[in-house]
């Protein structure tokens, strides 16, 4: 029964059926990393702006963020008005996070990026970062981010 030419031919099937599930998921998985890298480049254009629209664009409402030195802010409002009040102390300010690593959970809710951060004109010249990313009415947001000042 097992050598049978219905049998190999059934194998065959079930070989090629998950391969392209496999690839379709990989693309989507694709797809899902490629955007939250679009937006982490948007982020950090705003940012480099000084456009606290912009960077409010990106955040969930209940957006948390532990800055490099500790702080901590929790809430958009709150962290937006953090943003204008560190713009509007130092104009030269700004800050580019570039990721090194973003993982899409299972279920292609929630993400996972770390990587690098950069300071210009600030306390700290950078360090690490991660962040928490949700997809919110099929659209990725940035959920928490913590900041560990090194250099």
């Amino acid at each position: 029964m097992h050598n049978t030419p219905e049998f190999r031919k059934l194998t065959c099937t079930i070989i090629v059926l998950f391969s392209g599930l496999s690839l379709i998921a990989q693309s989507h998985i694709e797809k899902d990393i490629s955007s939250i890298k679009q937006i982490r480049t948007e982020n950090n254009a705003a940012i480099a702006k000084h456009d606290t629209a912009g960077i409010a664009r990106h955040l969930l409402s209940n957006f948390v963020q532990v800055r490099g030195n500790s702080g901590q802010t929790i809430g958009k409002e709150g962290v937006l008005q953090s943003w204008q009040e560190l713009f509007n102390g130092n104009p030269e300010i700004s800050y580019i996070r570039t990721p090194s690593e973003i993982i899409i959970s299972t279920n292609d809710t929630l993400a996972w990026e770390t990587g690098d951060w950069k300071a210009i004109k600030s306390y700290s010249k950078g360090g690490k970062y991660s962040a928490q990313w949700k997809r919110s009415e099929g659209v990725w947001k940035i959920r928490a981010e913590l900041f560990v000042s090194l250099y």
